[in-house]
């Protein structure tokens, strides 16, 4: 058992990187692209199996292996291939500062990155952001929102929370109780409440806070967050609740949400699927089915097509049909 889930990629055993870096560019060589040998070694190899092979193409073929990837494929293929061959800080950082970019935010994918990540994760990120962008993820992230959702941003970059798992059911009873004089019990919301106690207390301790509420007032947080709150900060607070409850159905919502409905978001798709591969994605996969009825993959197969849907199914530990 995993000690924080069950991944869906696992490091290939007898990994060779010389032979795959000769295979990659086999595949890639002449005329037409083999994808079917694209899709069984990146797929099929974790992010640091990834990395070596990448240097190992380097050192053979003097080529950079995205680039050559990049020039091979295209559409949403090449860039859940791109996606897989970059370092995973890389990933989430260019995923950071996509969101940020251009006119409007996507304040989703901050929620989704910001609120589901250890401090050390969040530390990562901000010190490579910072290298790869030349700007502070905190200065970014407050010239990019503001008000509640702002502040609420801000504490999770700062990467305090108490990782320490000890808990406290003197200190729960008085959290939640404070949660409830700061929301339901006023006329109008104090956010910082609910900001200082979601942000900082470790996760252990705020279930204990969650259930302590509902023995109290007969109803979830959930529900009184959804009362007191609206926009990007209630979907920012309910992210923290949901990955405190159940992170794997946190995770299946953000699937369900990117193939919902007409159309697809195949950047909202890749991500979680890119991100979580290794960590949860058979957790999320059941989840997944208990929520909605149906297999991730039967609705996978429904929304993409193709190259880009056998990469898919690879990643999420699932047979090729047709």
């Amino acid at each position: 058992m995993y000690p924080y889930g069950t991944p869906t990629v696992f490091p290939a055993q007898g990994f060779d990187p010389v032979k795959d870096a000769h295979d990659l560019r086999k595949a890639m060589k002449g005329f037409g692209t083999d994808e079917n040998a694209l899709i069984n070694i990146i797929c099929r190899r974790t992010n640091s199996q990834r990395q070596e092979i990448q240097r190992q193409y380097k050192t053979h073929f003097g080529k950079d292996l995205i680039e050559d990837i990049k020039s091979e494929t295209s559409g949403n293929f090449e860039k859940l291939l791109v996606g897989l061959l970059r370092p995973i800080v890389d990933f989430y950082c260019a995923e950071l500062n996509d969101a940020m970019a251009g006119l409007g935010t996507k304040e989703e994918v901050l929620i989704e990155i910001l609120c589901t990540l250890s401090n050390q994760e969040i530390h990562t990120i901000k010190h490579q952001y910072l290298r790869l962008y030349g700007a502070h993820l905190e200065s970014e992230l407050k010239s990019e929102t503001s008000g509640n959702f702002k502040r609420l941003l801000v504490s999770l970059c700062t990467a305090a929370r108490d990782e320490s798992g000890q808990i406290d059911p003197n200190q729960a009873q008085i959290d939640a109780r404070e949660l409830l004089k700061a929301g339901e019990l006023r006329v109008g919301t104090d956010e910082s409440m609910f900001n200082m106690i979601l942000c900082q207390r470790n996760y252990q301790q705020l279930k204990l806070i969650f259930q302590e509420y509902e023995r109290m007032t007969e109803h979830s947080l959930e529900k009184a967050i959804k009362k007191e709150f609206s926009g990007d900060i209630m979907e920012g607070l309910i992210a923290i609740y949901k990955c405190v409850t159940n992170k794997a159905e946190y995770f299946a919502s953000r699937l369900h949400k990117s193939m919902a409905g007409i159309g697809t978001n195949d950047g909202q798709l890749i991500r979680v699927i890119v991100t979580r591969c290794e960590i949860d994605m058979a957790d999320i996969k059941v989840a997944f089915e208990r929520l909605y009825g149906k297999s991730l993959k039967s609705w996978i197969k429904g929304d993409t097509s193709g190259h880009y849907k056998h990469a898919l199914y690879a990643l999420v530990g699932e047979e090729r049909s047709s």
